[in-house]
């Protein structure tokens, strides 16, 4: 069984908590975790926390909501 793709775009790192989230996953090694310089989802990325699941878009409106959604996904 492979491990869950995670990613993250640099950009998106402005909104609160969404450094501190992305090692939160980086440090779990139940995941494959890549920050990218930009995902091309420059609207996403501007509007709320988000990150790719397996290639899907998980978006929340903060970056605790984003951390549940993300495991629900997975």
């Amino acid at each position: 069984m492979s491990k869950p793709l995670i990613e993250f775009c640099a950009g998106n790192m402005h909104h609160d908590g969404a450094q501190k989230l992305l090692k939160q996953f980086e440090q779990n090694e139940q995941y494959r975790v890549i920050e990218y310089g930009c995902l091309g989802n420059c609207g996403e990325c501007y509007l709320r926390p988000f990150a790719l699941v397996d290639g899907q878009i998980v978006a929340a409106e903060t970056a605790d909501e984003l951390r549940e959604k993300v495991q629900a996904a997975i």
